[in-house]
């Protein structure tokens, strides 16, 4: 029976599917990025990486809840932008969910595929794609770890933007591929150019093997494990689709691992427990989740799982302190995702998500299947240029008024300069002072 709380039009089970994805999604960005940061960096600077995931998440709401979620998914104002405006008020958050950035029309104005209206109110999906915006903008912190002010990360993390008009001109991205892994690593990659590199000290510990490898082991768990709402929950439905979708996600990652440490141990002799392999068959499948077959998504794994490893195994870094190789596990990542998902989408598949009907991969039709690959290459190039202007013109403006870098102190003594805490403490007979000297020869 119908009723205020229980509209005709609310499905219960898309309802709590859609919360628990955002609740999935949200704990990649905290805890599991801040785990992350936490245990790759030094002692002395583990808590301000905690820190910016946990400060990108809680800064993210109420700009996405004031005026980025309409920017994203509202009305058109621009071909690459919508109307802001706040997503607050009762009438709002209460009414049955809708995303204008969704309508697709053929070149003569007709309708050819409606605007989504999931079966849940506003407030779930305002919730579910503010996730998606704080964990975009905690995977930029994982290249200038170490180093960069957070007064002046404060001010760089406002920076939100979404449109449409690549979606409508037939480019497959299922989950943000492009628009949140591409775009992260690239504008970290970025930042980690503008604010310079870390102390040589710093760099070489953090190489060594970081401050405490089982907390970062347990931050990429949580953020393996969240992914099932990340790609999951974008057909906005508890449908086929999702499961096709959370299935491919954990194929294509668990081979990437499995062609990660078949690497490490070609090069290295051995292999590595933080090795990479895991996050970059997740951004590798995150374009193509719901788009290929389970096949697919296994040789995905296996292209995930060696060309970043080449890329970052060859120092490719152009010189850029880059603390987490996020432009390997994320841009290069991310591209290979998009141009294969060019490759393998299957044509039902794309019907059942994308809003430019007959879309299909090269497999499936090398004419429009190559096509298809042009525009995921040329949609790349575009986020990829899109991301190096707007970050640098953000961080040009931010250095006008905060320096980018820590003080000499703050870098030197980590934590207890920029916080007046420490991630953690000693009390085993010694003397626990708090000076820049002995927090210096502690961490020595």
């Amino acid at each position: 029976m119908a009723s205020v709380a229980v509209p005709e039009w609310l499905n219960k089970s898309d309802n709590a599917w859609q919360m628990l994805s955002a609740t999935l999604v949200a704990l990649q960005g905290f805890p599991g990025l801040a785990l992350f940061y936490a245990g790759a960096v030094t002692r002395k600077c583990a808590l301000t990486s905690a820190f910016m995931a946990l400060y990108a998440m809680a800064a993210t709401m109420p700009c996405w809840a004031l005026w980025a979620h309409n920017m994203a998914f509202g009305h058109r104002l621009l071909p690459f932008v919508g109307r802001p405006a706040p997503a607050l008020a009762q009438d709002y958050m209460l009414t049955q969910a809708l995303l204008p950035s969704t309508l697709h029309l053929h070149s003569n104005g007709e309708v050819e595929t409606a605007a989504v209206a999931p079966l849940y109110p506003s407030a779930s999906m305002v919730f579910f794609q503010w996730a998606f915006a704080g964990v975009t903008v905690g995977l930029v912190a994982g290249a200038v770890l170490g180093r960069m002010s957070v007064k002046a990360w404060m001010a760089f993390r406002t920076a939100v933007w979404g449109g449409g008009f690549l979606f409508h001109w037939g480019v497959m991205d299922y989950s943000g591929g492009y628009v949140v892994h591409l775009a992260a690593g690239v504008s970290g990659y970025t930042a980690a150019y503008w604010v310079g590199p870390r102390r040589t000290e710093e760099e070489e510990m953090t190489m060594a093997g970081g401050g405490n490898l089982v907390a970062m082991v347990a931050g990429a768990g949580i953020l393996w494990m969240g992914w099932t709402g990340f790609n999951g929950g974008d057909p906005f439905s508890a449908n086929t689709d999702s499961s096709v979708a959370v299935l491919n996600t954990h194929i294509c990652a668990t081979t990437s691992i499995l062609a990660w440490v078949c690497c490490d141990i070609a090069v290295r002799g051995r292999p590595s427990v933080v090795g990479a392999g895991m996050i970059t068959g997740l951004v590798c499948i995150t374009p193509a989740a719901g788009l290929v077959q389970g096949w697919a998504a296994l040789l995905m794994g296996v292209a995930s799982g060696t060309l970043p490893c080449y890329t970052m195994n060859a120092a490719m870094s152009f010189k850029v302190d880059d603390t987490l190789g996020i432009l390997h596990t994320h841009a290069v990542s991310g591209v290979l995702g998009g141009v294969l998902t060019g490759v393998f989408a299957h044509p039902t598949l794309c019907d059942m998500f994308l809003p430019v009907t007959g879309s299909r991969g090269l497999v499936y039709g090398v004419r429009a299947g190559g096509v298809q690959v042009l525009k995921q290459v040329a949609a790349a190039l575009f986020v990829a240029a899109w991301n190096v202007a707007a970050t640098s013109i953000i961080l040009v403006v931010v250095r006008a008024f905060v320096p980018l870098r820590m003080t000499e102190d703050e870098l030197l003594a980590g934590d207890i300069a920029v916080h007046g805490e420490q991630a953690y403490y000693f009390s085993s007979g010694t003397n626990c002072s708090l000076s820049h000297e002995t927090i210096e020869v502690g961490n020595s």
